[in-house]
């Protein structure tokens, strides 16, 4: 399939947002949205300003699991938001997508980097949804 996908990490104040090329092959890391505490209403205007900007036709949005594979508080939300995005924004499919390791794999890249924690922690959102992005773009090949 050819066509943007946006790649989501969806804190409880930060959305990382990251969009892969037309050809699915590249993700880019785009920004770390900050909004008040559990305001999913922010992110989702958020997320609707890029589905119409870069012509977005799917989502992939991290899946927060714990190890064992069982549901966390924080997955339930993510669920919740995957409800408001298909309600709002009908046309576009939303996937979830297993984000146990994504924000270690961040900041391992990043501390590689050498950057430091200030600037990590400034990034480490997009890096992740880089990451969720990433993941996904294998997957569906």
């Amino acid at each position: 399939m050819i066509g943007k996908v946006m790649g989501l990490d969806l804190g409880e104040k930060t959305l990382g947002i990251a969009i892969s090329d037309p050809l699915r092959i590249i993700a880019n890391g785009i920004e770390t949205f900050r909004f008040q505490e559990l305001d999913l209403n922010s992110a989702l205007e958020r997320v609707k300003f890029y589905v119409q900007k870069e012509g977005i036709q799917e989502i992939a949005l991290g899946l927060p699991l714990h190890m064992s594979g069982e549901e966390s508080d924080h997955s339930k939300m993510c669920m919740k938001f995957k409800e408001m995005i298909e309600k709002s924004i009908p046309n576009v499919k939303v996937n979830m997508v297993d984000e146990r390791w994504t924000t270690k794999q961040a900041n391992r890249f990043l501390l590689e980097a050498d950057l430091s924690r200030n600037k990590r922690k400034k990034v480490i959102d997009k890096m992740a949804a880089v990451i969720i992005l990433e993941t996904f773009l294998q997957y569906a090949k």
